[in-house]
């Protein structure tokens, strides 16, 4: 008997979609939007679509590529 591991969908994605990419990129353009302009508003207008994008990717998509069966193992 073999353990099966679990399925990742992110395995399928290239390097500069993964997790810590994701979360790097957001991270980033978020702090560089308060670090260049210094404008709370701006700054804000900035994350709630990062966040978003950074939520959806992160929480929603792994969690539908999972459910979907689409990665599953065809043995």
């Amino acid at each position: 008997m073999s353990e099966q591991k679990p399925i990742s969908p992110w395995n399928y994605k290239p390097w500069w979609c993964q997790p810590w990419s994701i979360v790097l990129t957001g991270v980033t353009l978020i702090s560089g939007s308060w670090l260049i302009f210094k404008i709370i508003w701006l700054t804000i207008l900035v994350a709630i679509p990062l966040l978003i994008w950074m939520g959806f990717f992160l929480l929603i998509w792994p969690k539908l590529m999972i459910s979907s069966g689409v990665l599953e193992d065809k043995n």
